[in-house]
């Protein structure tokens, strides 16, 4: 980026204060910690260093930003399980820890009902009879509650619900996955 070489090159105490007003700002993971700081260090030996006293002070903790990141997913966007590992992940987030901390935020969780809520929220303008009559608009919310994060064989047992012409959705089904108990 432009700019970015023009950055004062920081030393330990430096990016212990860059580290804090980055997460006076939000809340952030391990690997992007020190991704950001990389990026400012003078000596990469102190990213290290300040990482080991961020964790030390419990101003950084992977395990707290995973579970806080996917229950405020959950909460406010009300997106599937893959969708919020897929974004932990983006946030560096190891992908057991990623796995495990949505597993316990997600499991008292109705996916069929949280895709049936998303459903209902996405096209509120549209009365219920009239959603889907196009064999076209089933296959884009498809592809919406997919990148959603939602797994293939619930969206399309909601979708059947809702659809003019149910059994176009079989042909979307995969054979591979498994119902979830």
């Amino acid at each position: 980026m432009m700019g970015e070489g023009k950055k004062r090159r920081l030393d330990t105490e430096g990016l212990w204060s860059y580290a804090l007003r980055l997460l006076a700002g939000r809340a952030h993971s391990t690997g992007e910690m020190r991704e950001k700081l990389r990026r400012r260090a003078a000596r990469l030996g102190d990213v290290d260093d300040v990482l080991v006293r961020l964790k030390d002070h419990g101003y950084l903790n992977d395990q707290r930003f995973a579970e806080s990141f996917a229950a405020a997913r959950l909460a406010n966007d009300q997106l599937g399980r893959t969708r919020v590992v897929q974004d932990l992940r983006e946030r560096r987030v190891a992908p057991a820890l990623a796995e495990r901390s949505v597993r316990e935020v997600y499991q008292d969780v109705n996916e069929e009902a949280l895709i049936e809520e998303w459903i209902r929220r996405k096209y509120r303008s549209a009365p219920r009879e009239s959603l889907f009559q196009q064999d076209k608009d089933l296959a884009a919310a498809y592809r919406r509650l997919l990148r959603a994060g939602f797994r293939s064989g619930e969206i399309v047992r909601v979708l059947k619900r809702f659809a003019k012409n149910p059994d176009l959705l079989d042909s979307l089904e995969r054979p591979d996955e498994m119902p979830r108990e």
